[in-house]
């Protein structure tokens, strides 16, 4: 696997955790739901069964909640969930700094 495409799955695929909690924070949605509106949202395709087994550790974790509405069960963020995609964020937003500041560095030092 090339680096760019190990990049792109450990930012997609690998933290999908991150994205339906994105997707959750709009808005009540079913599991059901997850696979298309990540495509439709993100960009890239999850399997059809991997929302499902992420869905079911968040809401073990107390990040997500759900309630049964007409037999399907309807999920909703939980404020701890929004409380980890804003550190999420965060960590992400720093690293972006962090790189830049190095960037910055390595240009000021080839002058």
């Amino acid at each position: 696997m090339k680096p760019i495409e190990r990049l792109r799955k450990l930012n997609t695929i690998e933290n999908l955790w991150l994205y339906i909690l994105l997707i959750l924070k709009e808005g009540p949605h079913y599991g059901w739901e997850m696979p298309k509106l990540i495509e439709k949202k993100f960009g890239f395709k999850p399997g059809r069964i991997t929302p499902y087994r992420v869905l079911y550790q968040l809401a073990f974790q107390g990040l997500v909640q759900g309630r049964i509405e007409r037999k399907k069960k309807d999920l909703s963020d939980h404020p701890k969930g929004r409380r980890r995609v804003k550190r999420s964020k965060n960590f992400l937003r720093e690293n972006f700094k962090k790189n830049e500041r190095m960037k910055r560095k390595k240009n000021k030092e080839k002058k």
